[in-house]
Protein backbone atom coordinates (compact mmCIF):
# COMPACT_ATOMS: atom_id res chain seq x y z
CA UNK A 1 0.00 0.00 0.00
CA UNK A 2 1.07 3.23 -0.71
CA UNK A 3 -0.04 6.65 0.94
CA UNK A 4 -0.77 9.63 -0.46
CA UNK A 5 -0.93 13.25 1.08
CA UNK A 6 -3.16 16.12 -0.21
CA UNK A 7 -2.39 19.79 0.29
CA UNK A 8 -5.52 21.37 1.02
CA UNK A 9 -6.52 24.44 -0.68
CA UNK A 10 -5.38 27.91 0.49
CA UNK A 11 -8.71 29.14 1.92
CA UNK A 12 -8.51 25.80 3.93
CA UNK A 13 -5.26 25.63 5.14
CA UNK A 14 -6.56 27.32 9.06
CA UNK A 15 -8.35 24.12 9.50
CA UNK A 16 -7.59 21.51 7.76
CA UNK A 17 -3.52 19.60 7.70
CA UNK A 18 -4.05 17.88 4.81
CA UNK A 19 -5.90 14.76 3.00
CA UNK A 20 -4.86 11.15 2.86
CA UNK A 21 -5.60 8.35 0.79
CA UNK A 22 -4.30 4.95 1.34
CA UNK A 23 -5.64 2.15 -1.71
CA UNK A 24 -5.23 -1.86 -1.38
CA UNK A 25 -6.50 -3.18 -4.78
CA UNK A 26 -6.14 -6.45 -4.47
CA UNK A 27 -7.58 -9.53 -2.46
CA UNK A 28 -5.66 -10.09 1.47
CA UNK A 29 -6.82 -11.18 4.74
CA UNK A 30 -7.75 -8.76 7.47
CA UNK A 31 -5.31 -5.76 7.49
CA UNK A 32 -5.73 -3.61 10.90
CA UNK A 33 -4.63 0.24 10.58
CA UNK A 34 -2.91 1.57 13.21
CA UNK A 35 -3.84 5.26 14.87
CA UNK A 36 -2.09 7.35 17.27
CA UNK A 37 -2.72 10.35 19.17
CA UNK A 38 -1.73 13.49 17.07
CA UNK A 39 -3.50 16.46 18.48
CA UNK A 40 -6.08 16.61 15.73
CA UNK A 41 -9.13 15.02 14.88
CA UNK A 42 -10.32 14.21 11.31
CA UNK A 43 -12.54 11.85 8.89
CA UNK A 44 -12.04 8.67 7.65
CA UNK A 45 -14.18 7.18 4.71
CA UNK A 46 -13.12 3.39 3.93
CA UNK A 47 -15.51 1.69 0.85
CA UNK A 48 -13.80 -2.35 1.09
CA UNK A 49 -15.55 -5.65 -0.42
CA UNK A 50 -14.72 -7.21 2.42
CA UNK A 51 -17.30 -6.30 4.04
CA UNK A 52 -17.90 -4.04 7.44
CA UNK A 53 -14.98 -2.04 8.58
CA UNK A 54 -14.32 -2.64 12.49
CA UNK A 55 -12.38 -0.81 15.44
CA UNK A 56 -10.28 -2.32 17.96
CA UNK A 57 -13.28 -3.53 20.17
CA UNK A 58 -14.69 -5.83 16.76
CA UNK A 59 -17.40 -2.68 16.48
CA UNK A 60 -18.47 -1.99 13.03
CA UNK A 61 -18.12 1.40 11.96
CA UNK A 62 -20.06 3.82 8.90
CA UNK A 63 -18.74 4.17 5.92
CA UNK A 64 -17.73 7.44 6.85
CA UNK A 65 -17.41 8.59 9.94
CA UNK A 66 -15.94 11.69 12.25
CA UNK A 67 -13.60 11.48 15.16
CA UNK A 68 -12.21 13.27 17.70
CA UNK A 69 -8.83 13.76 19.18
CA UNK A 70 -7.40 10.05 19.93
CA UNK A 71 -5.36 9.99 23.57
CA UNK A 72 -4.71 6.19 23.29
CA UNK A 73 -3.71 3.65 20.49
CA UNK A 74 -6.74 2.59 18.45
CA UNK A 75 -7.45 0.43 15.65
CA UNK A 76 -9.27 0.02 12.39
CA UNK A 77 -9.80 -3.24 10.60
CA UNK A 78 -10.75 -4.06 7.10
CA UNK A 79 -10.29 -7.28 4.33
CA UNK A 80 -10.16 -7.79 0.66
CA UNK A 81 -9.62 -5.08 -1.76
CA UNK A 82 -10.32 -1.17 -0.22
CA UNK A 83 -9.93 2.15 -0.52
CA UNK A 84 -9.90 5.15 2.24
CA UNK A 85 -9.73 8.99 2.16
CA UNK A 86 -9.63 10.94 5.21
CA UNK A 87 -8.93 14.35 6.46
CA UNK A 88 -6.68 15.54 8.90
CA UNK A 89 -7.71 18.81 10.48
CA UNK A 90 -6.59 21.27 12.30
CA UNK A 91 -6.99 21.14 16.15
CA UNK A 92 -9.65 23.70 16.53
CA UNK A 93 -11.91 22.03 13.33
CA UNK A 94 -14.66 20.34 15.14
CA UNK A 95 -15.38 23.69 16.65
CA UNK A 96 -14.50 26.23 13.69
CA UNK A 97 -16.37 23.66 10.71
CA UNK A 98 -19.20 22.24 12.04
CA UNK A 99 -19.49 24.03 15.29
CA UNK A 100 -19.76 21.40 17.94
CA UNK A 101 -17.88 21.15 21.40
CA UNK A 102 -14.72 18.84 20.46
CA UNK A 103 -15.03 17.25 23.77
CA UNK A 104 -17.92 15.53 23.11
CA UNK A 105 -15.49 13.70 20.11
CA UNK A 106 -12.79 12.74 21.86
CA UNK A 107 -11.56 9.49 21.60
CA UNK A 108 -14.72 8.42 19.72
CA UNK A 109 -16.13 8.38 16.22
CA UNK A 110 -19.68 9.43 14.68
CA UNK A 111 -22.00 8.58 11.81
CA UNK A 112 -20.58 11.59 9.54
CA UNK A 113 -24.26 11.87 8.47
CA UNK A 114 -24.95 12.48 12.49
CA UNK A 115 -23.36 16.25 12.38
CA UNK A 116 -23.66 16.95 8.19
CA UNK A 117 -25.21 19.89 7.44
CA UNK A 118 -29.15 18.66 6.76
CA UNK A 119 -29.06 21.70 4.01
CA UNK A 120 -26.24 20.27 2.15
CA UNK A 121 -27.10 17.41 -0.47
CA UNK A 122 -25.59 14.03 1.50
CA UNK A 123 -22.32 13.73 0.76
CA UNK A 124 -21.27 10.33 1.86
CA UNK A 125 -23.52 8.95 -1.00
CA UNK A 126 -21.51 11.68 -3.56
CA UNK A 127 -18.03 10.37 -2.06
CA UNK A 128 -18.87 6.60 -2.71
CA UNK A 129 -20.12 7.29 -6.51
CA UNK A 130 -17.22 8.83 -6.90
CA UNK A 131 -14.43 7.17 -9.07
CA UNK A 132 -11.31 9.09 -8.46
CA UNK A 133 -9.21 9.49 -5.26
CA UNK A 134 -8.95 13.04 -6.63
CA UNK A 135 -12.48 13.58 -7.31
CA UNK A 136 -13.29 12.32 -3.44
CA UNK A 137 -10.91 14.95 -1.99
CA UNK A 138 -12.68 17.48 -3.86
CA UNK A 139 -15.99 16.72 -3.03
CA UNK A 140 -15.02 16.62 0.54
CA UNK A 141 -12.92 20.10 0.42
CA UNK A 142 -16.04 22.18 -1.36
CA UNK A 143 -18.43 20.65 1.26
CA UNK A 144 -15.73 21.85 4.57
CA UNK A 145 -15.40 24.80 2.85
CA UNK A 146 -18.91 25.50 2.78
CA UNK A 147 -19.69 24.20 6.37
CA UNK A 148 -16.79 26.65 7.55
CA UNK A 149 -17.72 29.50 5.46
CA UNK A 150 -21.72 29.13 7.37
CA UNK A 151 -20.58 28.19 10.71
CA UNK A 152 -21.67 30.85 13.15
CA UNK A 153 -20.07 29.22 16.37
CA UNK A 154 -16.02 29.43 15.54
CA UNK A 155 -13.29 28.88 17.51
CA UNK A 156 -12.00 31.87 19.48
CA UNK A 157 -8.75 33.44 18.45
CA UNK A 158 -7.65 33.15 21.86
CA UNK A 159 -7.57 29.36 21.57
CA UNK A 160 -6.28 29.24 18.20
CA UNK A 161 -3.13 31.23 19.74
CA UNK A 162 -2.57 28.95 22.53
CA UNK A 163 -2.93 25.90 19.99
CA UNK A 164 0.12 27.70 17.85
CA UNK A 165 1.91 28.55 20.83
CA UNK A 166 2.08 24.87 22.31
CA UNK A 167 2.39 23.42 18.47
CA UNK A 168 5.29 25.96 18.30
CA UNK A 169 7.11 24.78 21.15
CA UNK A 170 7.15 21.50 20.35
CA UNK A 171 4.57 20.61 23.35
CA UNK A 172 7.18 22.14 25.85
CA UNK A 173 5.65 25.89 26.55
CA UNK A 174 5.26 26.59 30.36
CA UNK A 175 1.38 26.52 30.80
CA UNK A 176 1.81 28.72 33.87
CA UNK A 177 3.92 31.19 31.48
CA UNK A 178 0.51 30.93 28.88
CA UNK A 179 -2.04 31.43 31.21
CA UNK A 180 -0.26 34.74 32.56
CA UNK A 181 0.45 36.29 28.84
CA UNK A 182 -3.50 35.21 27.73
CA UNK A 183 -4.94 36.39 31.22
CA UNK A 184 -6.67 33.47 32.09
CA UNK A 185 -6.78 31.23 34.84
CA UNK A 186 -6.01 27.79 34.37
CA UNK A 187 -9.54 26.62 35.19
CA UNK A 188 -10.71 29.35 32.38
CA UNK A 189 -7.97 27.79 29.93
CA UNK A 190 -8.90 24.06 30.59
CA UNK A 191 -12.47 24.50 29.75
CA UNK A 192 -12.08 26.47 26.64
CA UNK A 193 -9.54 24.16 25.80
CA UNK A 194 -11.88 21.11 26.25
CA UNK A 195 -14.45 22.67 24.36
CA UNK A 196 -12.39 24.14 21.34
CA UNK A 197 -9.71 21.07 21.29
CA UNK A 198 -11.38 17.99 23.20
CA UNK A 199 -8.55 17.35 25.38
CA UNK A 200 -6.72 19.82 28.47
CA UNK A 201 -3.85 22.09 27.43
CA UNK A 202 -1.51 19.75 29.46
CA UNK A 203 -2.57 16.38 27.99
CA UNK A 204 -2.33 18.35 23.83
CA UNK A 205 1.33 19.21 25.35
CA UNK A 206 1.72 16.16 26.39
CA UNK A 207 0.99 14.86 22.83
CA UNK A 208 2.88 17.83 20.61
CA UNK A 209 5.80 16.19 22.45
CA UNK A 210 5.55 12.35 21.51
CA UNK A 211 5.27 13.80 17.65
CA UNK A 212 8.18 15.52 18.00
CA UNK A 213 9.89 12.42 19.33
CA UNK A 214 7.75 10.14 16.92
CA UNK A 215 9.23 12.17 14.00
CA UNK A 216 13.15 11.51 14.85
CA UNK A 217 12.66 8.11 15.68
CA UNK A 218 10.81 7.77 12.16
CA UNK A 219 13.54 9.83 10.30
CA UNK A 220 16.30 8.23 12.83
CA UNK A 221 17.33 11.81 13.52
CA UNK A 222 19.33 10.74 16.77
CA UNK A 223 22.14 8.69 18.02
CA UNK A 224 21.06 7.21 21.23
CA UNK A 225 17.38 6.75 22.09
CA UNK A 226 18.31 9.23 25.70
CA UNK A 227 19.19 11.72 22.38
CA UNK A 228 15.15 11.82 21.79
CA UNK A 229 14.26 11.79 25.36
CA UNK A 230 16.37 15.06 25.96
CA UNK A 231 16.00 16.88 23.25
CA UNK A 232 12.00 17.06 23.99
CA UNK A 233 12.60 17.48 27.08
CA UNK A 234 11.71 13.89 29.11
CA UNK A 235 13.24 13.54 32.17
CA UNK A 236 15.24 10.58 31.16
CA UNK A 237 15.39 7.86 28.81
CA UNK A 238 12.33 5.90 31.27
CA UNK A 239 9.93 8.92 30.28
CA UNK A 240 10.16 8.73 26.73
CA UNK A 241 9.42 5.10 26.73
CA UNK A 242 6.35 5.61 29.00
CA UNK A 243 5.04 8.09 26.68
CA UNK A 244 5.79 6.17 23.65
CA UNK A 245 3.49 3.03 25.51
CA UNK A 246 0.28 4.56 26.67
CA UNK A 247 0.33 7.06 22.55
CA UNK A 248 1.07 3.63 20.62
CA UNK A 249 1.05 0.79 22.68
CA UNK A 250 5.00 -0.16 22.18
CA UNK A 251 8.22 1.02 23.09
CA UNK A 252 10.49 2.77 20.88
CA UNK A 253 12.22 0.00 19.84
CA UNK A 254 9.38 -1.99 18.81
CA UNK A 255 7.82 0.48 17.45
CA UNK A 256 10.65 0.90 15.21
CA UNK A 257 10.89 -2.57 14.10
CA UNK A 258 7.01 -2.81 13.11
CA UNK A 259 7.40 0.47 11.09
CA UNK A 260 5.84 0.21 7.38
CA UNK A 261 4.04 2.34 5.34
CA UNK A 262 2.97 5.23 7.15
CA UNK A 263 0.42 8.27 6.64
CA UNK A 264 1.88 10.64 9.75
CA UNK A 265 -0.35 8.38 12.34
CA UNK A 266 -2.07 5.93 10.36
CA UNK A 267 0.03 2.65 9.48
CA UNK A 268 -0.62 -0.66 8.89
CA UNK A 269 0.00 -2.80 11.73
CA UNK A 270 2.28 -6.01 11.79
CA UNK A 271 0.04 -8.90 11.54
Amino acid sequence: MTPQLFTPPEILKPVIKYFWALDNPIDSPPTTLSAFPDGCPGIIMVQSNGGAICDNLNKKLPGIYLHGQTIAPSKISCQGKFSAVGVSFQPHALRSIFGIDANAFTHTGFDFNVVQNRNHINLSEQIAHEQSIEGKISLLSNYLLYQHQNNARQTEEIIKYAVAQVIQSKGNLSLKELQKKLQMSERSLERKFNQAIGISPKLFSRICRFQESLNQLQTSSYDKLSDIAYENQYADQSHLIRAFKEFTGLSPLEFKRQSRDVIENVQPAKQ
